[in-house]
């Protein structure tokens, strides 16, 4: 099971909107290498709900991956903001993966409060210039903030 943090605008899409909706597919995404993380999800693994550009940025809840990669159909509509005339049925260029709500954390952990904790030095989400929608968490940060997440469910 490998662990990944994926970031929204929470006024795009929210972490309450994922538990309204109990199931999503993440579509959108238009970056290589967030979309080659998408690539590499497996069913089960950890997502860490990231609201993001918003006026307090953090870490809000968790789901699960409920159904690998597979084309994004948006890429393909010219009426949708993540339509790619490049990308075809025969050679997709973007993905996406269906999420399942898992949780919503009882607080927030906030991008400040992450900064704060001297063991997730290095930890790419406190970076500068970390702008990547789709990332995986190593095991050494997940355990350190998997210590810290008290959930309801």
């Amino acid at each position: 099971m490998a662990i990944w943090l994926m970031k929204s605008e929470p006024d795009a899409f929210s972490i309450n909107d994922l538990k309204h909706r109990q199931r999503e597919s993440w579509d959108g995404v238009r970056n290589f290498q967030a979309r080659n993380y998408m690539r590499d999800m497996k069913q089960g693994d950890v997502v860490l709900f990231y609201h993001s550009s918003c006026k307090v940025p953090a870490i809000v809840g968790t789901a699960t991956v409920s159904k690998t990669a597979h084309p994004d159909p948006s890429c393909w509509d010219p009426k949708s903001p993540y339509y790619d005339p490049k990308s075809t049925a025969e050679t997709p260029r973007w993905d996406q993966v269906e999420l399942t709500f898992e949780s919503i954390l009882k607080k927030p952990l906030t991008l400040a409060v992450l900064k704060s904790w001297p063991e997730l030095d290095g930890f790419p989400l406190i970076q500068k210039g970390s702008r990547l929608s789709v990332m995986p968490v190593e095991e050494h940060y997940w355990h350190i903030l998997k210590s810290r997440i008290l959930c309801e469910k």
